[in-house]
């Protein structure tokens, strides 16, 4: 695709909670995807909110795909104790675009620096792996008109290739649908006419970002139910 940008990034699939108690004290991590600021902070006051009698709600968030926008909260606990590793979880991860909130009630009994570190480590940790990592791809949706005796070839072709086929539509001739990384679509396209012996058309829709799950592209609004 020519003059397309070739960007990809890590973030994370779900909206998650874990929970788990430290000499007494209830550590709950929440975490969400977010695209801007405002939803991050959004999701924070949510959290606070639902938690106002909490001792601490620490939080951390990262937004960009380059990883632009990057805050963090103590929330009262002694500082560096908290916040700073709540983020350095989510930057060690490599993910983006994602807040983490951990609320913790307290049990009565002092965890200490280190404690508190290793507490608020694992409740980002947890909140992670509860929610699942997946990598956002630019493509784009291509449609490929062909004839209905290549219809098999093609089939044959993407399974070897191990693309997904998001559909098929059967008219006066096949339209068959596929999502495909950016920086693959012109080579794809080239595949695609020799195999056909230049009877297909190709359509190729807007590039958006895409969620990567083992070999398939799915749209955000699709993968939030996978």
């Amino acid at each position: 695709m020519k003059g397309g940008l070739s960007v990809s990034y890590f973030t994370v699939k779900d909206e998650a909670s874990c929970q788990f108690e430290e000499k007494k004290s209830i550590f709950t991590g929440n975490i969400k995807r977010v695209y801007t600021e405002n939803e991050a902070k959004n999701f924070i006051s949510k959290v606070k909110q639902k938690n106002i009698k909490a001792t601490h709600n620490v939080y951390a968030y990262v937004i960009g795909e380059k990883m632009n926008i990057q805050k963090y909260s103590d929330d009262g606990e002694p500082q560096g104790t908290a916040g700073i590793p709540v983020l350095d979880v989510i930057k060690k991860k490599g993910i983006a675009d994602v807040v983490i909130v951990v609320t913790r009630y307290f049990g009565g009994t002092l965890l200490g620096k280190g404690g508190l570190v290793k507490a608020y480590t694992k409740s980002a940790a947890l909140s992670i792996d509860a929610s699942g990592i997946v990598e956002k791809v630019k493509g784009c949706q291509l449609d490929i008109f062909i004839q209905y005796d290549t219809l098999g070839k093609l089939q044959y072709m993407f399974e070897q290739k191990s693309i997904h086929i998001e559909n098929i539509k059967y008219t006066e001739k096949i339209c068959v649908s596929i999502n495909c990384i950016s920086e693959d679509v012109d080579k794809l396209i080239n595949e695609i006419i020799e195999l056909t012996n230049g009877k297909c058309e190709v359509i190729v829709g807007d590039e958006e970002f895409y969620f990567k799950m083992d070999s398939r592209l799915i749209k955000e609004q699709i993968a939030k139910n996978k």
